[in-house]
């Protein structure tokens, strides 16, 4: 198995674009990539691209009738079918969209098959992490599933044991939704609760159904809720389900809109305590899947200059295992790419300032406390149906 990372990009992948006025501006994929290069991690991973999924692997998660939908309103964005979800404020629809959204579910495809077959222990997708869209309808800025569509290609190419954890601070319902009663599938979504945004979803009470009940796990964060509280939920919940999982593949989403600068929700994490998860995950995947395999995705994020490009860069340095020194200074050329793209001031360093830590759950929880109440929550609905102690 090949010691590189698998850094999947193409330059289209930018063409995903709802239009100016939407807040996923596809401006963070190019100065995330922008960055990636200024800081030489090109050099540390194999960087390449991968076939736009094709029906048959849309499919796999999707309804014919809705990838139809889908060609359709990328052809003549005027005819799209609300039904469908397409063609509204959240998922306007713009010409190309088929072959944009099916780009990004390749790649993340693509990584999924590398890290399956050997040909990497770890693979990179920053442009995937659309963990909204569901089988028949687009939602949350989200066209195809791409983290769904690999699971089900690593299912397809004989997988029996994959785990998801995502810590976007949106629910990840579609994915959940996908799998909710496959048992082969562990689902864990770490989010801001649903009485404070969308989807409203990731309740602690949804653990699966049928086969997959106990396979579905959520983590309803209080607003508000910062560094040391979210990372004490990731390390409360997490790792002793992947202990007892013992996934073949690790499958990560890490939206970076948990962020205290992110517009679009209520949390209060700094880029240090992203950078913190991102390494627990690499951590995890060593520790208890086979071979180290970890597929990470991007995801949510909309602090798209000061925010987004120097978390993913970060998480591109931890697969490649070259880690960016939060202390390092950002290059120059990288600030005026900033500057040239967006007429706004770059950040300078790759850290907040924050030196995050946190109590660990085994030195016991306060019930009075709201960050421990949603933790107990999960624990208490999940934990006894995989044979684990609350």
């Amino acid at each position: 198995m090949s010691g590189r990372a698998q850094l999947m990009w193409d330059e289209a992948v930018t063409g995903y674009d709802f239009g100016s006025s939407h807040p996923m501006d596809p401006v963070r994929l190019a100065l995330t990539m922008g960055l990636v290069r200024a800081f030489g991690l090109d050099g540390s991973v194999d960087v390449r691209s991968a076939k736009s999924a094709g029906d048959s692997t849309l499919r796999l998660v999707h309804r014919e009738d809705y990838v139809a939908a889908v060609r359709a309103a990328s052809a003549a964005p005027g005819t799209a079918d609300q039904a469908y979800g397409l063609g509204t404020v959240d998922d306007p629809a713009f010409a190309g969209m088929h072959e944009a959204s099916a780009l990004i579910a390749g790649l993340s495809v693509g990584a999924a098959e590398a890290v399956w077959r050997g040909e990497s222990r770890h693979a990179v997708n920053f442009t995937g992490g659309l963990h909204h869209a569901m089988p028949g309808a687009a939602s949350g800025f989200c066209v195809y599933n791409d983290p769904a569509l690999a699971i089900a290609r690593l299912l397809e190419l004989g997988a029996e044991r994959v785990a998801y954890v995502d810590v976007d601070v949106h629910h990840g319902d579609g994915v959940q939704a996908a799998f909710w009663e496959d048992p082969r599938v562990l689902t864990v979504s770490l989010h801001e609760h649903p009485r404070t945004l969308f989807p409203q979803t990731g309740w602690p009470e949804e653990t699966g159904a049928g086969a997959g009940e106990g396979g579905a796990v959520n983590v309803a964060l209080p607003a508000g809720t910062g560094d040391a509280g979210w990372l004490r939920a990731f390390h409360a919940v997490v790792p002793e389900l992947l202990e007892d999982f013992r996934p073949q593949v690790l499958v990560t989403q890490h939206g970076a809109d948990t962020h205290f600068e992110d517009p679009l929700a209520h949390l209060a994490v700094s880029l240090d305590a992203q950078r913190a998860v991102m390494t627990a995950c690499h951590d995890l995947a060593h520790a208890y899947a086979e071979d180290g395999r970890w597929v990470a995705l991007g995801g949510g994020g909309y602090a798209v200059v000061d925010v987004v490009p120097r978390s993913w860069t970060h998480l591109v340095g931890i697969a490649a295992h070259a880690p960016v020194d939060p202390e390092s200074v950002i290059p120059s050329s990288w600030r005026d790419e900033v500057y040239a793209r967006t007429r706004q001031l770059g950040p300078a360093r790759m850290t907040d300032g924050r030196t995050p830590s946190w109590k660990p759950w085994e030195d016991g929880y306060d019930p009075a406390d709201r960050l421990d109440q949603a933790v107990l929550a999960t624990r208490r609905s999940v934990f006894p149906l995989r044979g684990l102690l609350t």
